[in-house]
């Protein structure tokens, strides 16, 4: 009845979508790319894009490839490639990137640190080192509301 696919997972294609009216509660791990419209509470680990829209926020710690902010973003951003904050975007946290784009009426609130993606990489690495092991990090749970 239903067959396995073994599809290869596309970074470049949005694949996770949190809409608008909802509210997420956990961490996320996607190997594709994330769109928030709604409201997140936890920390993003993404290989692929991470588009936070207009009407979005994230109260959360951002690690992505690249990063779109329209939305707010109250947290650390950490893109690998390039973190674009569009007009209507508001990051208050620090961000650590290889380039970056504020729009005209973009605001952010922090400190920055440019880096190439080796020395991003490096980073994820010593982070991931000095990380909570999944099996430690399983008390923590996904709640989805949706108002």
């Amino acid at each position: 009845m239903f067959k396995n696919k073994k599809s290869k997972i596309d970074p470049n294609m949005t694949d996770t979508l949190i809409g608008e009216g909802t509210h997420f509660e956990g961490k996320i791990r996607s190997e594709a790319g994330i769109r928030i419209e709604g409201h997140l509470t936890g920390d993003i680990e993404c290989t692929g894009d991470v588009t936070i829209g207009e009407n979005g926020s994230a109260r959360s710690n951002v690690r992505a490839r690249h990063v779109i902010l329209a939305g707010q973003v109250t947290g650390n951003v950490i893109a690998s490639g390039k973190l674009t904050i569009k007009a209507t975007g508001k990051l208050l946290g620090n961000l650590t990137a290889q380039e970056l784009s504020i729009e005209s009426g973009g605001i952010f609130q922090g400190s920055s640190k440019m880096e190439t993606g080796k020395e991003i990489a490096a980073t994820d690495e010593t982070d991931s080192a000095n990380s909570v092991s999944p099996a430690a990090d399983a008390a923590s749970t996904a709640v989805l509301k949706t108002w």
